[in-house]
């Protein structure tokens, strides 16, 4: 039992003070003794349970498991840097649910899917965000790009794989409402990207 608890406070140490998530195989890393990966497991499902009613969540996203501030704290956490906050414009978001939704797709299937001529600056800004990526060709004349979504996208909203994305009709509801409303999620998301990451956030234009 009190080796359980070392484990167990090297691991929470490990993942409060980590700028990433962490994988099983980066927390076995820790020890110099091989631990089991379903002891990592089960210390981890104790963590949550211990943090179930604090000010943090710990959760598990495409890279591994991380601790978060509770949503309840982000308007406030926010606060710090009203600045820095970046804003997407509409069709910026849109792009990003295309993508997200039907990948791998290229350049000429997003224009036809929204009915206009997509502006460069929306895949800059996705790409420079590191939420989506070139994935391959499509093997077409002209061998155009394919556009897919990243780890990085996955976990910057909480995700652990695409299968967790929401419902496409309620997705579509969410574009359909006052894009404040909009801004206001991705700009949760953010912050919580830029609070594991402690790098600085590059400005874009709306």
């Amino acid at each position: 039992m009190e080796e359980i608890i070392k484990l167990k406070e090297v691991i929470e140490a490990a993942l409060l003070t980590s700028s990433k998530p962490l994988s099983i195989d980066e927390l076995q890393k820790l020890y110099e003794e091989k631990i089991d990966r379903s002891t990592i497991r089960m210390i981890i499902d104790e963590l949550m349970i211990d943090w179930k009613d604090k000010t943090l969540d710990l959760v598990e996203v495409a890279s591994g498991y991380r601790f978060e501030a509770k949503v309840k704290f982000t308007e406030h956490l926010m606060r710090m840097n009203p600045d820095r906050a970046p804003k997407y414009s509409r069709a910026v978001l849109e792009v990003l649910a295309i993508i997200a939704y039907r990948q791998p797709v290229t350049r000429g299937d997003i224009e036809s899917i929204r009915g206009v001529a997509l502006n460069p600056n929306a895949i800059r800004q996705l790409s420079e965000r590191e939420w989506i990526d070139i994935i391959g060709v499509k093997e077409t004349p002209g061998r155009p790009s394919l556009y897919g979504t990243t780890k990085h996208f996955l976990n910057d909203f909480g995700l652990k794989d695409l299968s967790e994305l929401p419902d496409i009709q309620k997705f579509e509801e969410q574009l359909n409402l006052d894009l404040s409303d909009t801004q206001v999620l991705v700009n949760s998301v953010v912050k919580k990207s830029e609070d594991q990451k402690n790098t600085d956030q590059e400005s874009y234009e709306e």
